[in-house]
């Protein structure tokens, strides 16, 4: 007779299923990420690798990247630049798409207290990023 998994570990077998798909989706975010900035790092090292910095003058620089539209438009266009900053807006985005797949999870499960909790965090991360 063998003891119930819940007792061993604390845990339901869905709690670890929705932990092992959590940190699947952190890895591959963070993977995918650094894989992005990289091809950017890449291609601003062909595009750009041989201009020689002028340090004794500081010459401020207006950023076309200002919004996810401009970087987008960038990206299209095979801007090395739009490329990186794709890369840190996906870095950005994974944390906030775990904290909305557990929401998800816990609404399923409907766990209440937790999809609120959820819902919540996932609210004030949106504000801080849209101008809080």
């Amino acid at each position: 007779m063998s003891v119930p998994h819940t007792l061993i570990t604390g845990h339901s077998t869905a709690d670890d299923r929705t932990e092992q798909v959590v940190g699947t989706v952190l890895r591959l975010g963070v993977l995918i990420a650094a894989a992005v900035t990289l091809v950017g790092g890449v291609l601003y090292l062909i595009q750009s690798g041989a201009t020689h910095p002028d340090y004794h003058t500081f010459r401020g620089q207006f950023s076309p990247l200002r919004s996810l539209a401009d970087v987008a438009r960038g990206v299209a266009a095979g801007n090395a630049d739009a490329i990186v900053q794709a890369g840190v807006v996906l870095l950005i985005a994974t944390p906030i798409a775990r904290v909305a797949l557990t929401l998800v999870a816990f609404a399923i499960r409907k766990d209440r207290l937790y999809a609120l909790i959820s819902a919540l965090v996932l609210v004030l991360l949106a504000y801080g990023l849209l101008g809080g």
